[in-house]
């Protein structure tokens, strides 16, 4: 779906953006953060943590970390957590980001 404007309440709405924080000593390496966050803002790292396993690191578009809270819930160990930092206004440049990357060529779209 492809928006022509901003939407007319959009001053009444902003979007949040979060602080990913890790505690890598809690985490087994399972992975499961790094599967299910929605904006792809963490990866697996190359260093090893106390327990031997690579905790997540956050990427360099932990600016789009909308703190869902999805990473935390997931968590096995809660060895992850967000953290509010600021909530921005509603742009249109926002808008044309979001449906570039929910447009129907998108995988994740696409119905099976």
């Amino acid at each position: 779906m492809k928006f022509w404007r901003l939407p007319l309440d959009s001053e009444a709405h902003s979007i949040p953006q979060g602080i990913v924080n890790i505690i890598e000593n809690r985490c087994k390496g399972c992975g499961f953060c790094i599967e299910f966050c929605p904006n792809g803002c963490l990866k697996e790292s190359k260093r090893f943590n106390a327990k031997g396993y690579h905790p997540p690191e956050v990427v360099m578009q932990a600016e789009d970390c909308v703190e869902c809270g999805l990473c935390g819930l997931i968590c096995p160990e809660f060895a992850i957590f967000t953290e509010l930092k600021e909530a921005k206004k509603i742009t249109e440049e926002d808008i044309q980001k979001v449906t570039t990357r929910y447009s129907r060529k998108d995988k994740r779209s696409q119905k099976r």
